[in-house]
């Protein structure tokens, strides 16, 4: 993990971060229904499991834009991560209980599912809020299986030096013969615009759609 210092002189949004970040804090959402009809076919077919497969999705679409691995140190200088690892929510039915844990981001989707697999061993089944001790180079993900969603909003008290995305997605839906996923990111408008969150959600897409390049 490295974090990269991050020349704001030369960046053209310097004013744009100054004006979200200092005068009008601002984080802000987009909830999508993303269309995973050739996705979970795919994952049928080779017995992969949907959750890890939607994790690693968001994972490459993170570590492609700059704009989503930017981060404040204490001094308020601004920082990106050369790389983002997935931190996700685990759902314990005998406690009603979650727990947050993380696994090692590898643009191998197969790779990736293997970490993942060995940290449901080694983690799952550990209870409290953080399952394995917490990494700095992570991003957030939390899924809702139980109910699908238009919109989902988080309401976070220390929200101007929170720069990283968070992830919340839900239950899967069928619609018009597709297979629909909601989908709602939570971005800081100081370092990411409207058109780099719906680029982001289009990438998204077109990763679901091209899955079979990746499975």
């Amino acid at each position: 993990m490295s974090k990269i210092p991050f020349d704001l002189t030369t960046w053209n949004r310097k004013e744009h971060f100054h004006h979200y970040l200092n005068t009008v804090s601002c984080r802000y959402g987009m909830t999508v229904n993303l269309d995973i009809t050739l996705l979970r076919a795919a994952l049928k077919k080779r017995n992969y499991k949907l959750y890890p497969a939607v994790i690693h999705l968001l994972s490459r679409c993170v570590n492609q834009h700059k704009e989503f691995r930017m981060t404040l140190d204490q001094d308020d200088q601004l920082y990106y991560f050369d790389l983002l690892n997935p931190s996700y929510t685990i759902f314990h039915t005998d406690d009603e209980t979650f727990s947050s844990t993380w696994t090692q981001y590898d643009p191998s989707f197969p790779a990736f599912y293997q970490n993942y697999l060995d940290d449901m061993q080694q983690y799952g089944n550990n209870h409290g809020m953080l399952a394995r001790s917490p990494r700095e180079d992570c991003f957030d993900i939390s899924c809702l299986p139980w109910a699908t969603f238009t919109e989902f909003h988080l309401d976070l008290p220390d929200a101007r030096r929170f720069l990283l995305p968070i992830f919340t997605f839900g239950k899967y839906f069928e619609q018009d013969g597709k297979i629909l996923l909601p989908l709602s990111v939570q971005v800081h408008h100081a370092v990411c615009d409207g058109f780099h969150l719906c680029r982001f959600v289009n990438e998204c897409q077109q990763l679901a759609d091209q899955c079979e390049a990746w499975l």
